[in-house]
């Protein structure tokens, strides 16, 4: 069998956990009870997934953390005071604004969950304000983009290596299915119906639905399934469809690191991550004349809100395309 490639992004995730492991140990007892109290009610009471209860918890510590540093010991010691100065850090550590919209509403969510379980006496978050999320549009691959990088990625798995042939499949599905990574990483073997080309996929907030692919990406789970899959297969694999080299469950980081990777060798792109992928399945469904509620379905939008960004994405590519067509534009 050829040697495999080592996988990208293992190196850098083992790094951090001393770092991350040394900040827990040196939080206050307080702090880190509150923590697992809180994930503990996002996991059971709201019923969140462990992707969202993760990076909820990682908001959190990083604020509980900060506090840390600055002296506190209790919950009650945070005030807005505080809370303004996390945000304005981490606006100095260069965070994007959707990101430290994210943060202060985490944030909110704490100090609200908080002030409900007696454990403070007033909210401090209820005047906090955080940058609105700017209204960039989402980067779109372009047809001839995709069929590049689908080339490579057939070209790399017909070599026959396990490594390849999962990343042809994995790639494949984002885009045929627009599923969301957490998604991706936890589908089981079972989830696929290979004679109906369906999947079903469990997302935000444990709602199940399922979601149509077509033959291209049949073909390469199937053939990851038949030579790839049992190359990698060991004791802890368990059900899991995708797998790492080391035999467990794919992490959503590193599929992450191979989709970047491979939009890095298309050049001219905005495109980044897995996301691009579901972002370019939206819009090209919206392009070639799927209806909107047919597609907020197969996303997995609770709001048909969200799903309408996508219609801006195609009505400035038409504009565009007008304006350079019309002889009156």
């Amino acid at each position: 069998m050829p040697a495999q490639k080592t996988e990208p992004g293992r190196g850098s995730t083992q790094a951090a956990k001393p770092e991350a492991a040394r900040s827990a140990a040196s939080r206050p007892a307080e702090f880190s009870q509150a923590l697992e109290s809180f994930c503990s009610y996002l996991s059971s009471e709201r019923a969140r997934s462990e992707h969202t209860v993760r990076a909820y918890e990682g908001d959190i510590a990083g604020l509980l953390d900060y506090a840390a540093q600055q002296g506190l010991t209790t919950l009650a010691e945070i005030d807005l005071h505080l809370l303004r100065g996390w945000l304005g850090a981490l606006n100095e550590a260069g965070l994007a604004r959707a990101t430290l919209a994210r943060r202060a509403a985490t944030a909110r969510s704490f100090t609200g969950w908080a002030l409900r379980e007696e454990k403070i006496q007033a909210d401090p978050a209820l005047r906090l304000k955080a940058p609105k999320r700017s209204k960039t549009l989402p980067g779109v691959l372009r047809p001839a983009q995709l069929e590049a990088l689908f080339e490579t990625l057939a070209a790399a798995a017909a070599e026959g290596g396990a490594l390849a042939l999962r990343d042809r499949a994995l790639v494949e599905l984002l885009y045929a299915t627009g599923i969301r990574v957490g998604e991706l990483a936890g589908l089981d073997v079972d989830d696929l119906d290979l004679d109906r080309r369906t999947l079903r996929v469990l997302g935000k907030g444990n709602k199940e639905r399922t979601v149509p692919y077509g033959l291209p990406a049949a073909l390469a789970v199937d053939d990851w399934l038949r030579r790839g899959r049992p190359d990698f297969a060991g004791p802890d694999s368990g059900p899991a469809l995708f797998l790492g080299q080391r035999g467990r469950r794919i992490d959503p980081r590193q599929v992450r690191a191979v989709t970047s990777a491979l939009f890095e060798s298309l050049g001219d792109t905005s495109a980044s991550g897995p996301h691009a992928l579901r972002h370019s399945a939206a819009t090209h469904l919206l392009d070639g004349g799927a209806d909107l509620r047919s597609v907020q379905e197969i996303l997995g939008h609770s709001s048909l809100a969200t799903t309408q960004l996508y219609t801006h994405v195609s009505v400035d590519r038409l504009r565009r395309s007008y304006q350079q067509a019309h002889p009156r534009a």
